[in-house]
């Protein structure tokens, strides 16, 4: 990877639609030689896909839940996370350091949809100890970016 696939990566972040020819023009290069870079990054695991975002209030899931799962032991942790990871409202699953828990992120419709899969999916896991909600009241930013660097070595 060079300063070329970087510059492509951070277009790539702000607009994933953007066009070849524009990506070719804001780097100086020929759109062919754009895109033989882009799949190259596709099949070395550099890109991993391209998402569309949605707006989160026009399919009624405005709501953002943050559940903190606590494991009854840590030899339980990657089965559970696997099996959050199985509920469709479930955006992510993360293992958290210091203690042996887990944190799900959920994007329900309000607290209805999300007592309904605290009480009939998560509690109902054998591996659940106890579990800790917070919801969100405003979201401020909200991003899958990741930062990239000016060069690469």
């Amino acid at each position: 990877m060079d300063s070329t696939d970087l510059q492509i990566l951070k277009i790539l972040q702000k607009k994933a639609r953007v066009p070849n020819v524009e990506v070719a023009r804001n780097i100086g290069m020929a759109p062919s030689a754009v895109l033989e870079r882009i799949k190259k990054l596709e099949a070395r695991g550099v890109i991993e896909g391209y998402e569309v975002r949605l707006n989160p209030g026009m399919f009624n899931c405005s709501m953002i839940a943050f559940i903190q799962i606590k494991v009854i032991t840590p030899t339980r942790l990657i089965e559970t996370g696997e099996m959050l990871s199985k509920i469709d409202q479930v955006q992510e699953v993360h293992y958290l350091a210091g203690e042996d828990c887990l944190m799900v992120k959920l994007r329900i419709a309000d607290n209805i949809e999300l007592e309904t899969i605290l009480r009939t999916r998560i509690a109902n896991l054998d591996a659940v100890r106890d579990t800790k909600t917070f919801i969100a009241l405003s979201t401020y930013k909200e991003s899958a970016k990741i930062l990239l660097p000016e060069t690469f070595e």
